[in-house]
């Protein structure tokens, strides 16, 4: 078994040659990180097509969904059919602590009052715990969907993980065609304008031309959740 740095320096490698994210993601869970990687899936409007990757290299690769319990119903839904349809065997809903939410959001506002700490109780903590077996995660996240990812590498370092981006180069229409080519189901809420879906508390529909994560925590600086912390490539 290589090291994480080794890892990281193998996938790094690949992605400066010229790999696209596929062949990289394909390289990471067969032969690099094999049973040492997950996947981190919100289940949302473009979840399905790095999901469907997935399952064709692994199903059994372990996905892990934070069940904040702020989730659409919808969302849910769609969470059990992808996965039935897609045959992933090891989908992980992470839940925050029952006792945490006691102490620091008994009445279920803390979203209204500090939408970072509801982030941190929701998100961060449950998926710090979560990935602690893994040296390396998968993310979904794509350079056209922000301003804040527009460099987004398909390899990075994630404090002691490896953190890979195999759609980063990514445009919305690509994702759609993605989609209709493989016969994905789209998410029930995209045909009402949700672009990027979240907690339901946080998320609303977005105007034509808007930024597809503007519906995000609207009306406030916050852009992301607190779980894509600053990396690095080197």
């Amino acid at each position: 078994m290589v090291s994480t740095q080794v890892a990281f320096e193998r996938l790094h490698a690949l992605e400066q040659a010229g790999a696209d994210g596929r062949e990289i993601l394909l390289h990471a869970i067969r032969d690099v990180l094999p049973s040492r990687i997950a996947t981190v899936s919100s289940f949302g409007a473009e979840s399905a097509v790095l999901l469907s990757l997935i399952a064709e290299i692994d199903p059994t690769l372990p996905v892990i969904f934070l069940e904040t319990g702020k989730h659409f119903p919808e969302t849910l839904a769609y969470r059990d059919e992808l996965a039935a349809m897609l045959g992933l065997t090891d989908v992980r809903s992470v839940a925050p602590r029952m006792q945490s939410v006691v102490d620091e959001d008994p009445t279920g506002e803390l979203w209204y009052f500090d939408s970072d700490a509801c982030c941190t109780l929701r998100k961060v903590q449950p998926l710090d715990r979560a990935l602690a077996p893994f040296d390396a995660w998968i993310s979904g996240r794509k350079r056209f969907q922000s301003a804040t990812r527009t460099a987004l590498p398909f390899v990075e370092r994630d404090g002691d993980r490896i953190k890979l981006n195999p759609i980063a180069d990514w445009d919305g229409a690509r994702v759609q065609a993605e989609m209709k080519l493989r016969g994905l189901p789209a998410h029930p809420l995209v045909e009402r304008g949700f672009a990027s879906i979240g907690c339901a508390v946080c998320t609303r529909s977005v105007a034509v031309g808007e930024d597809a994560r503007s519906g995000r925590w609207a009306g406030l600086s916050k852009v992301e959740c607190g779980i894509h912390r600053a990396s690095a490539v080197a």
